[in-house]
């Protein structure tokens, strides 16, 4: 059977301690979520430092770029806050571009990120390789995770 969102099985459960509260434990639970709400979407963009790099003021693109997505996965406190995602597009059997990735600045340095790719990796499939563009702040944090980086990658701006 082809890999795709409708097959693919990522819950996944952690429990860590995030913000180093002593006796105090934290959840967070993966999942595929290709239903996720533009207000959260935009609230973890925010929370994350990647909404300077995309359109959160526009509802309507918003809406687009979750519609349109091939694979969103999510990463949650025991309490339900969303606290990362990933936005992916992939055909499923040769490439997956990993639109946005966005963890909570108040969760970074946990794996939650790590993790976020990994299973979107998972729900793509694992033929398939995994493409994304690094935000600037972001650039060394790939290789940490073992990514390695592709010297020729080119774009065209969008005219907005």
């Amino acid at each position: 059977m082809a890999p795709g969102p409708a097959n693919s099985a990522v819950g996944v459960q952690l429990v860590f301690n995030p913000l180093g509260i002593s006796n105090e434990q934290m959840t967070t639970t993966f999942a595929s979520e290709p239903n996720l709400s533009v207000i959260e979407f935009a609230d973890v963009l925010h929370r994350s430092t990647l909404a300077e790099r995309r359109p959160v003021n526009d509802e309507t693109r918003l809406a687009g770029m979750l519609r349109q997505a091939d694979v969103i996965v999510t990463a949650r406190t025991a309490e339900g806050l969303l606290v990362g995602v990933s936005r992916a597009i992939t055909d499923f059997h040769y490439c997956t571009y990993l639109s946005d990735l966005a963890v909570d600045v108040a969760f970074q340095r946990q794996g939650i990120g790590k993790l976020l790719i990994r299973k979107t990796h998972e729900v793509a499939g694992r033929c398939t390789t995994l493409i994304l563009l690094s935000a600037p702040a972001a650039r060394e944090y790939y290789p940490h995770i073992g990514m390695e980086r592709h010297e020729s990658c080119w774009i065209i701006r969008n005219a907005t």
